[in-house]
């Protein structure tokens, strides 16, 4: 694989300078919360390696491993979703794209870009709310570790803004290689 930083924007060529700043922009923040998630996935196997060997071999309970683990991962899922997306690695349907026409399958991907971004910043939207009542509520997790719930929401809210960024700079590209081409 190559560096996190080295995102290929395969269809991305703008006219704007502006949107061209906006995605080399969002191509350095994916390729670094890339590598920000591959080091929370080690640390992640790490986590639970200790738990099994603390158990097994100490037979020391850890009660801390889950939570941490899942925060990592909520984490590392969330904040890659740009990088994803930047792919376009995300699922969707390519079983149509080699018998649609060439312009009707550019207005299919725009669609689905359209009703994804539309999903998403209402998802994103969401997350920013539940962001908000933890941190006023001071919520925690029911565990004997309590840690704030601000921690996991933030993660996901802050993956949630970088992917609803990466399909609008998708969308307006959609439109302005329209207008490109006329």
């Amino acid at each position: 694989m190559s560096a996190p930083s080295a995102v290929p924007q395969r269809e991305m060529s703008f006219a704007s300078p502006l949107l061209r700043g906006l995605q080399g922009a969002l191509a350095k923040l994916n390729g670094l919360m890339m590598f920000i998630s591959m080091v929370a996935l080690v640390l992640t196997a790490a986590v639970l390696t200790y738990a099994v060997v603390a158990r097994y071999f100490f037979k020391s309970p850890t009660d801390w491993q889950d939570e941490a683990s899942v925060f990592m991962l909520v984490g590392a899922t969330f904040l890659t979703s740009g990088f994803v997306q930047a792919l376009r690695g995300h699922v969707g349907i390519e079983a149509v794209a080699g018998i649609l026409p060439r312009r009707v399958n550019a207005w299919r991907v725009a669609v689905v870009d359209i009703m994804s971004l539309a999903f998403c910043a209402f998802f994103c939207w969401k997350s920013w709310t539940l962001l908000a009542d933890a941190v006023r509520e001071g919520q925690t997790t029911t565990s004997t570790l309590s840690p704030p719930l601000w921690i996991p929401y933030g993660l996901m809210a802050s993956g949630m803004t970088i992917l609803v960024l990466q399909l609008a700079v998708q969308v307006v590209s959609h439109f302005m290689r329209e207008e490109e081409v006329r």
